[in-house]
């Protein structure tokens, strides 16, 4: 059975995004990029809630040009390889390959989609993870850290969610993030 992994950069104080929407506060290096390229390399979709699919569809033809770097054009192949839903009452159409919509988070669905498959699943943004969370869909949280303090914006976790987790591993970064793997305990 495949896992259900929630993987983000954070704020020191829990935000994926700052007031604005913004989530360009993160730190992208060469370093960061090859870890979250190589964490993505063996998942075999993503799932995402529509604001979240919107930012990470660049990726859909960033490499193209060739005039990326080599880190990123890994990281652009790695996301396209992969399948792609997104959970969205609103967005008409997709802009990527290998990808669908879903109307309506349902957990039974996610459930089966975890027991059908051969790669491990991850799931983007807070509120979709949050209702992810709440089902006790979430196997594992992969946290990047990043050395900042927004002071507001979208929390990365829900309020009123209450979850047992267990320190896997830890990893710090040159630039001051450090990743931090959980597994969830049921």
């Amino acid at each position: 059975m495949a896992k259900l992994i929630y993987a983000n950069n954070i704020s020191l104080d829990g935000y994926i995004e700052d007031e604005r929407g913004n989530f360009d506060w993160g730190i992208s290096n060469d370093e960061t990029y090859a870890f979250w390229t190589g964490f993505q390399r063996p998942i075999g979709t993503y799932l995402y809630g529509r604001r979240l699919y919107e930012k990470m569809v660049y990726w859909e033809t960033a490499d193209t040009g060739g005039d990326q770097p080599d880190i990123r054009q890994e990281f652009a192949q790695t996301w396209r390889a992969a399948e792609k839903i997104v959970y969205s009452r609103t967005l008409q159409a997709v802009s990527s390959a290998s990808t669908r919509i879903e109307r309506e988070f349902n957990a039974d669905a996610i459930r089966s989609l975890k027991e059908s498959s051969i790669a491990d699943i991850t799931i983007g943004g807070p509120e979709l993870a949050g209702q992810a969370m709440s089902a006790g869909l979430i196997d594992e949280c992969h946290l990047l850290l990043n050395p900042i303090v927004l002071g507001g914006g979208k929390r990365a976790l829900p309020d009123n969610l209450s979850m047992r987790l267990e320190l896997l591993g830890e990893r710090r970064f040159q630039a001051g993030v450090v990743h931090l793997h959980y597994r969830v305990i049921v």
